[in-house]
């Protein structure tokens, strides 16, 4: 799957739902079902650890340079300001079939599962 769609896109929105994540770009939305880790520089952060959602609140406003998707293996979105969002996509990193999903256009009707 492609998500290259977010490269140059800013992040207007983080939305904690319950037990998943969702971040919407200018138009494009991502839905993570598995908690991602944040990866600074000097350090990362891995859901549930202090700080956690505001490090997520303040990409906030950044703009996506990179962002990869291979099945099977990873997710990587990186900003600007070098900050990685990284999900596991490793079948024993997951508790489910899928570990989010991806729509081009922010719908939800036509987001497609990875």
């Amino acid at each position: 799957m492609d998500i290259s769609g977010i490269v140059g896109e800013e992040l207007v929105a983080v939305e904690f739902v319950q037990d998943y994540l969702q971040l919407r770009f200018d138009t494009p939305l991502l839905t993570l079902y598995v908690w991602p880790h944040i990866l600074f520089s000097e350090y990362s952060l891995a859901y549930g650890e202090p700080e956690y959602r505001n490090a997520l609140c303040s990409l906030i406003g950044e703009k996506v340079e990179e962002a990869t998707l291979e099945a099977g293996d990873s997710l990587t979105v990186k900003f600007e300001n070098d900050t990685v969002i990284g999900l596991s996509l490793r079948e024993e990193d997951l508790d489910g079939p899928q570990a989010g999903a991806y729509s081009a256009s922010g719908s939800v009707s036509d987001q497609e599962e990875f």
